[in-house]
Parts: structure tokens; sequence; C-alpha cells
């Protein structure tokens, strides 16, 4: 938690950040208030305003940075397709899993606020960047194929970003599906193995 002191560092704007993503962690994206995250800042309902437009410009922000660190895990998972291409794939897909679990208030900031990616340029092209990472991974896994053979890389990248998320929202969290007796980790990365076989992009 941020304080006073922090602010007259000049850490007030990061201070808000890391409040917010507290709260959303706690409460939800929609159900915090920009004087809450003011007031576990340590700073005055005024202060905020020195930074942020309002709420949904300091919600933005959390899932820009959330974005930003979700590539940096997600590049360091491929690490460039080694040692081998699937091998380097189901990494990011546990990867994803592991930003979820590590980061929920920044995660639901990015997944379930609401807030338009396309509306904000700097989140806009965090978000791509992630979805970049992907792509070239699922591009490596394709290089076995022929040409003529190989599946639209974002469209695979989708499918198992989607798969993923799916994984995250049904099983993870405490959500019912929780009780599954089948690890998160274990499902999501046998529905990836189904999904690339049936494409061709891993042999039978």
């Amino acid at each position: 938690m941020a304080d006073r002191k922090s602010y007259h560092h000049g850490n007030l704007r990061q201070a808000l950040v890391d409040a917010t993503a507290l709260l959303i962690q706690d409460k939800g994206p929609q159900a915090f208030t920009l004087a809450e995250a003011a007031r576990l800042a340590g700073v005055s309902a005024a202060a905020p305003y020195r930074h942020f437009k309002g709420r949904d410009d300091l919600l933005e922000e959390v899932a820009r940075q959330g974005f930003v660190d979700f590539a940096d895990r997600l590049t360091t998972a491929f690490d460039d397709g080694r040692p081998h291409a699937l091998t380097a794939f189901l990494r990011t897909s546990q990867a994803y899993l592991d930003f979820a679990a590590d980061r929920p208030g920044f995660y639901m900031a990015m997944f379930e606020s609401g807030i338009s990616v396309a509306g904000n340029a700097d989140l806009a092209a965090a978000s791509d960047r992630a979805q970049g990472v992907l792509i070239s991974a699922a591009e490596a896994l394709a290089t076995r194929l022929p040409a003529d053979r190989r599946p639209p890389a974002r469209m695979v990248a989708n499918h198992i970003w989607a798969l993923s998320h799916g994984v995250v929202e049904l099983f993870s969290r405490g959500k019912p599906g929780s009780r599954s007796p089948v690890a998160p980790s274990e499902m999501l990365e046998s529905g990836a193995i189904i999904y690339l076989r049936g494409l061709g992009l891993i042999p039978e």
C-alpha cells in the first residue's frame, strides 16, 4: 500500500494504480470509486485528478500496465521458441494462467472491466504486443507444415488465448469449476494439444 510519503517523492500515479489493482481484486473492476483509490493510496480525494481524468482513465492505466507485464511474461516464456516450438508454445499458455493468479486485479482490469482497448492507443499497443507473442509462437509451430497447409497464425493465437481465458474463468480463482479433479494447467495443456493436433501443427 502506498502512503503520503510516496506521493511527495513523485510516485502518486503508480500508488494510485497499485491501490486500484488491490481494490479491483477485492471488489471487482466496477465496484471501486476514485475516492477509495485515493484513500488507499494515502492522498486526498482530489489528488488523483492531477494524473487521471477520472475513474475510467485510471482503470485503463491499470489495464495497460497489466498488458505490459503480461506481454513481458509471454515473451520470457516463449524464449524465441527454444528448445522446441511446442514446448515454448505450451509455456506461453502456462504463463497466461500464472499471470492471472499472480496479478488478479490487473487481470480483471484487462479482461473483465468492459473498457475499450481500441479507444486507448497505448493500451491497444500493449495488448497487441501480448497477442504478437502468441502469434509468433503459432508461426513457429507451423513451420513444419507446407506453406499452403498452415492455418492462420492469428486465428491459432486467438483460439489459444480464448481457451486460456476460459480455463481461468471456469476453473481458477475460486470459481465453481475449481473443484475439478484436473488442475487448470493440465486442463489447458491437454486442450491445447488436442486443438493443435487437430490442425496438424503437431504430429499424431
